[in-house]
This record gives structure tokens, sequence and C-alpha cells, in this order.
């Protein structure tokens, strides 16, 4: 692929060999419209949707459905595009805005830091002036469970049934600090802790949660983890 804005921050994968490029900000022209900050492309690589997403997108993750999830920074949350207001989102590929919480979360959101999909469910990681939490979606009914994360800094999760998965990034170096937790008696808990040696640096958006497999970008290489 050639012509890829300078501004892209963000990389999702979607079904039929699609992918999805955003940019985390956005601005209003000169007539006061939102501009489009993401782009669906075809296996080909030729632009097939473009759409606005929302202003200051934290992170990004695409569903087994092809739904788009985001999740904002307080510029957003407090700004002036009514789909970041709410924290979270879920778009389609058309940039029809299918999902946000109605105030069906504990606190208010200041920020998201990871997410994951379980089968059909989707795994949110999130922070506010009152802690962290963790959010399962169930796109079916758009129902919500919301849990303590019993980590504030988490950039990687991923799930399988009761166990969890959990990074902290040593940002532009090679290693992580990898948490394990287990789900007991409707709380999340740490049950193992322990520091891996990457083969490059991590940095920001380099880590996917997938069917309870963890996927890191180090440097120029991909590994994976189990829960």
């Amino acid at each position: 692929m050639t012509g890829i804005p300078a501004w892209t921050s963000h990389l999702a994968l979607l079904p039929r060999s699609r992918f999805l490029l955003a940019s985390g900000r956005i601005s209003r022209d000169r007539n006061g419209t939102w501009e489009r900050n993401a782009v669906v492309y075809s296996g080909e690589g030729q632009p097939v949707s473009r759409f606005c997403a929302g202003d200051d997108i934290d992170y990004v993750l695409t569903d087994r459905d092809g739904g788009i999830w985001t999740s904002y920074g307080d510029e957003g949350i407090y700004g002036d595009h009514p789909e970041s207001g709410a924290g979270l989102a879920r778009w389609d590929a058309d940039g029809t805005h299918t999902w946000d919480p109605r105030g069906r979360l504990p606190v208010w959101p200041l920020g998201g830091n990871a997410a994951a999909t379980e089968g059909a469910v989707t795994w949110l990681a999130w922070y506010s002036h009152k802690g962290a939490f963790l959010s399962r979606v169930a796109p079916v009914t758009g129902d919500i469970t919301t849990y303590r994360n019993p980590l504030r800094d988490t950039d990687g999760i991923a799930v399988r049934g009761t166990r969890m998965l959990l990074t902290r990034r040593f940002h532009n170096r090679p290693g992580v600090e990898l948490s394990r937790a287990e789900l007991v008696d409707d709380a999340w808990v740490i049950t193992t802790q322990e520091k891996l040696r990457l083969p490059g640096p991590v940095v920001m958006h380099c880590a996917q949660g997938r069917d309870g497999v963890l996927w890191l970008r180090a440097g120029d290489s991909w590994l994976h983890i189990e829960t």
C-alpha cells in the first residue's frame, strides 16, 4: 500500500480481508462538519468507506462480526463530539454508530487503555477518577457487566472464561510485566506476575486480545501468550 496518511495511528483487521486505518484526533472543517478520520480498505488496499469515528480515540478493536469498538481519551469525552462523550462506542464498517453505554457504567470514564474479544463478547479496559475497570459487553443484547480492574496501568488484556492476562508495557523498551488473573466471587484477582524480556521494544497500541490469546508486537516480531 502507498499513500497512507501520516496521521494514521490505529490499525484493525475486519472480516473478508478488509482492514481499518484511523486517526486518533479530528477537527471540524470550515462548515462545522467533523472530518472523517476512519477509512475501511478492501483486501486489495482500496478505500471502500470513510467516516468519523469520534475524537481523541485511545484504542480500537474489531470483533468477528465486523464491529469496530472505540474508547476515547478525556479530550474526546469532555469535548464536543457526541459519540466520544460516552467514553466507549461501537460502529459498523459503514460508519453507523451501533452501541454506547447509555449511562450503564458505574462511573464516567476518563479514557480507555485495552480491549479484547472472547468469542462474540467484547472486553473493554478503561479508567476513571475512581479507579480502573473492565467491562464485558454482549453485542446481541448490548448488556454490560463491569468489574474492578486489579491493575490500573493496563495496556493489553486477553480473556478466556474465568482467566485473564494483563500486560503493562515498559514503553520503547523490550519488556512487559505480565499478570495472570482469575475471576473469584465476581472479582478479578491477580494470581501471578512476571517480567518478560521481548525481542524488540513495545510501544502504544502494541497488544490485542483474541479468544484467550494475547498478541504482542515487539519491534518487528509478533508474540502470542495463552491464558
